[in-house]
């Protein structure tokens, strides 16, 4: 093994960082208005924080199992474009449309008439420190307003992923921009009351959010519109909903694993959620203010690893198999590079970010230590994060759904609380045993790119 294989000339990293840094930028917006959300929310009280925690990890299912209908699609999106195949790319379109329309309604109907039940999963009476009747309506109220903004959510993902798939991953970044700074200044002036508003609290920082999903998907069917010329693949597609029956059939089989994999991967993060709920509200919040700052300080290892699906796939469309290989080992040492540095920020930063907050200081001391353990496993769930994404470029969507979900679902959730109510460890235990369950992802995801499984082309098949 050469040394050489793994570092890129400038034009590899140009290439790259033309695909990852404006998702990069995009994904640092929004978390960044995630972090303000979170301090302003937070200035509210323990209650509201952990209310407003809750029901991001419903909404967190719904966005990751609709992220997976669109990537199962998106797939065949990135490979069509690779062979500048105009009305396969217009065919990926109205699938996602099918399926994301499908799966919003859905999540409408579950929210609406089980959302008192979801939200009732995260409390628990042998928690005496907080008011759980207060944290319960902040949640209700949050979610039955939150549940309004799904479509518009849906809409712009079907628009922004095609966008991104096809290589154009600046416009994405400008309308998610736009979004991001209509939230910061509505969540501002709707939680606290300003300019004659009422202060509405959590339920304002839900009317912002809501808001600005709409502002998102409008400004991104507007400037498609206006640009038509130069994506030709969405003129028509919402004509009709004609797909040719090979390829619904081969995204189905290809793309519901995938979607599935998503559903039941976030349903699987946010039961763990619940189970680190069981020692109360406080590490809820903790919890919240770790997920928020990390996901914050992960944007360029995330990134780097999601565009892989986008340059690989291209070149597997292409016919490109043993470019794609050395690709892709380029990408993996630039992602556990970058995410050496995440890591250490994370861990040098947590202190200093938490005395922002104006929160219990229970809370934040679950915070530094979920912050210190996720730093110190950073490279773990980075090379997890690539190896998901190069088997998904290929189509092994089989694979990743057994790699990804069937592992944390049959493996990850027993154990937790196993060591909970078996064993009756502490979080302080249970936390960085969870994360280290990564390792055994990571040499599966080694054996798996080693062997080549994911070099396919899977659009002329």
């Amino acid at each position: 093994m050469k040394i050489k294989e793994f570092i890129g000339n400038k034009a590899f990293y140009r290439m790259t960082l033309s695909i990852a840094v404006p998702m990069m930028v995009q994904n640092f917006i929004t978390n960044f208005v995630s972090l303000l959300d979170n301090l302003m929310v937070g200035a509210l009280g323990t209650e509201d924080m952990s209310g407003v925690s809750i029901v991001n990890q419903l909404f967190f299912v719904f966005n990751l199992a609709l992220f997976g209908a669109v990537s199962g699609a998106g797939i065949f999106t990135s490979q069509f474009h690779g062979k500048n195949d105009v009305d396969g790319i217009r065919f990926t379109i109205r699938y996602k449309t099918i399926v994301a329309v499908l799966l919003t309604v859905v999540a409408i109907l579950v929210f609406i008439f089980f959302g008192d039940f979801l939200i009732g999963l995260y409390l628990h009476d042998t928690d005496q420190s907080s008011n759980l009747e207060l944290t319960a309506d902040v949640a209700r109220k949050y979610l039955n307003i939150i549940t309004i903004g799904l479509l518009p959510f849906a809409v712009s993902n079907i628009f922004a992923s095609t966008l991104r798939e096809t290589g154009q991953t600046v416009i994405p970044m400008v309308t998610g921009f736009v979004a991001v700074f209509v939230n910061c200044i509505l969540n501002y002036i709707l939680i606290f009351g300003k300019l004659g508003f009422p202060a509405l609290g959590a339920s304002g920082a839900a009317t912002a959010t809501v808001i600005a999903r709409y502002v998102e998907c409008l400004v991104l069917i507007l400037y498609v519109i206006k640009k038509k010329k130069e994506f030709p693949f969405f003129k028509g597609a919402f004509k009709s909903l004609y797909i040719p029956k090979d390829l619904f059939k081969n995204v189905t089989v290809k793309g519901m694993p995938l979607l599935l994999n998503e559903f039941l991967w976030s349903a699987g993060m946010s039961i763990l959620s619940m189970s680190y709920s069981l020692h109360g509200i406080a590490v809820v919040a903790g919890y919240s203010i770790s997920s928020t700052v990390v996901n914050l300080l992960s944007i360029i290892f995330q990134a780097l690893g999601s565009s892989i699906s986008i340059i690989i796939g291209k070149l597997l469309g292409a016919g490109k198999f043993d470019e794609a290989v050395s690709t892709v080992k380029k990408i993996f040492a630039f992602t556990l590079f970058s995410s050496v540095l995440v890591g250490a920020s994370i861990f040098l930063f947590s202190s200093p970010i938490l005395k922002l907050y104006n929160t219990s200081e229970e809370s934040k001391m679950y915070a530094e230590f979920f912050m210190k353990t996720v730093a110190l496993f950073t490279p773990v769930a980075a090379f997890a994060h690539a190896s998901y994404f190069t088997l998904r470029s290929g189509g092994k969507t089989l694979v990743t759904f057994l790699f990804d979900s069937v592992y944390l679902l049959g493996c990850a959730v027993p154990v937790t609380f196993a060591l909970y109510y078996i064993f009756d460890l502490s979080i302080f235990v249970i936390f960085p045993i969870v994360q280290s369950f990564d390792l055994i992802k990571d040499t599966i995801g080694y054996i798996l790119i080693k062997k080549k499984v994911w070099v396919n082309n899977i659009v002329d098949n």
